[in-house]
């Protein structure tokens, strides 16, 4: 466990387009307030209404290309507020934070992705959080082109969904790595199977690290 947090937990959901982490979420909030805990369910970016705020600037048509470079630092400004404001409050109250994406989503969209450089990602994660990691972060992984197909069904595509089937790739590849480079942290869960198998094999991994 994170010592930072205290009795708090802090859980994240990362996957590509389509991986299904809001059915998951759900079924996560669910599992822990059967246990007793109190649990906040938020989302990166976003989470506070100024992080909001930066979210809809990121994520929103416009009539200028956005560079790679402003795109790191707003993740990283709405994130600075949604860890100040919200999640280490809530940590220290000893909740369970469930939260839609964290920094493994920057090395993966905006490193695998964009390309941007590793040694920017890292200098502002150590700004912004240092130390504090999750606890847990699940990693839905499926095939991109099963993902994409998943992900037309929903809708309107925000700037960054538009992006095409070599960015998504990238993506994938980059949150691999990250979990292969931190396997006391992710656990990998295959994605591609249907909801109640996914829910099954996250509900493993909670009971293998969670309970006594």
């Amino acid at each position: 466990m994170n010592p930072s947090t205290g009795s708090g937990l802090f859980i994240t959901l990362e996957g590509g387009e389509g991986a299904g982490k809001t059915t998951q979420m759900n079924r996560l909030r669910a599992w822990w307030e059967s246990r007793g805990r109190e649990v906040l369910v938020t989302r990166q970016p976003g989470g506070t209404p100024l992080a909001e705020e930066i979210r809809e600037l990121l994520l929103g048509e416009r009539g200028e290309s956005v560079d790679d470079l402003t795109e790191l630092l707003l993740m990283f400004a709405a994130r600075a507020q949604f860890l100040s404001a919200l999640v280490r409050p809530a940590l220290a109250r000893g909740v369970v934070v469930l939260c839609d994406r964290f920094t493994d989503s920057t090395w993966a969209y905006q490193g695998g992705g964009r390309g941007v450089d590793s040694d920017h990602i890292a200098a502002l994660e150590s700004l912004v959080h240092g130390d504090l990691q999750p606890d847990l972060t699940l990693l839905l992984d499926l095939p991109v082109e099963a993902g994409l197909e998943r992900a037309g069904k929903r809708g309107a595509a925000d700037r960054i969904e538009q992006e095409d089937r070599d960015f998504f790739d990238r993506v994938r590849r980059a949150y691999l790595e990250q979990a292969a480079a931190h396997p006391e942290r992710f656990a990998v869960v295959d994605a591609a199977a249907d909801p109640d198998s996914v829910w099954e094999a996250i509900r493993d991994v909670l009971e293998e690290r969670f309970t006594p």
